[in-house]
């Protein structure tokens, strides 16, 4: 009878010894440190997937998916309002971004960006993009964007400015775009 209750209290015993183990090997042994796989402040640790960083935590209303559209506005030769380009954007809390260009793959359809809050609600982007050929096999050089952005009150709209200026591979302009961007949230619902 003894050596029942002695097993059940051992087995008890490292049962919770394993379901704290974690926590403890965590709190131990990690710095201050952000990385993609958790998210870690001070000497301990605070285990979470980055995805599930909430944006409250930076304070980042902009995080999210969202569903773009640039539009022209204020050049010489192409006329206010004409389409430049769609898709969708994922504007990560660790301040990262990445654009699904409407673009045709060939071409170059993805590139990344970070960006900072620079306001209550408004957020400036640093967006670098590989720009191919319309056949896809020339590469043309490296794209800049810079976008600013203020997210409305209900988080499910943004809109402002952006500027887009494609070089050559030697760093030359050949294009400067500047518009306006409109975007509202894409939700699991």
């Amino acid at each position: 009878m003894k050596n029942k209750r002695s097993m059940k209290l051992f087995l008890r015993l490292v049962t919770i010894g394993l379901a704290l183990a974690p926590g403890l090997w965590a709190q131990s042994s990690l710095s201050s440190s952000k990385t993609g796989c958790g998210y870690y402040e001070g000497s301990t640790a605070r285990l979470k997937p980055a995805a599930f960083i909430e944006a409250a935590e930076n304070n980042a209303v902009i995080t999210g998916l969202w569903k773009f559209a640039f539009t022209a506005k204020g050049n010489a030769n192409i006329p206010d309002g004409a389409p430049i380009d769609a898709g969708y954007a994922t504007w990560h809390a660790d301040g990262t971004e990445i654009m699904n260009s409407g673009r045709p793959p060939m071409t170059g359809s993805f590139c990344m960006g970070v960006w900072k809050q620079t306001g209550r609600r408004t957020f400036g982007l640093n967006h670098v993009a590989l720009s191919w050929d319309p056949s896809g096999t020339t590469f043309v050089g490296p794209a800049s964007i810079r976008e600013v952005v203020t997210v409305d009150g209900r988080g499910n709209h943004y809109s402002g400015t952006f500027k887009l200026i494609q070089y050559d591979t030697n760093g030359n302009v050949i294009v400067q775009i500047l518009g306006v961007i409109s975007a509202e949230r894409v939700t699991a619902d």
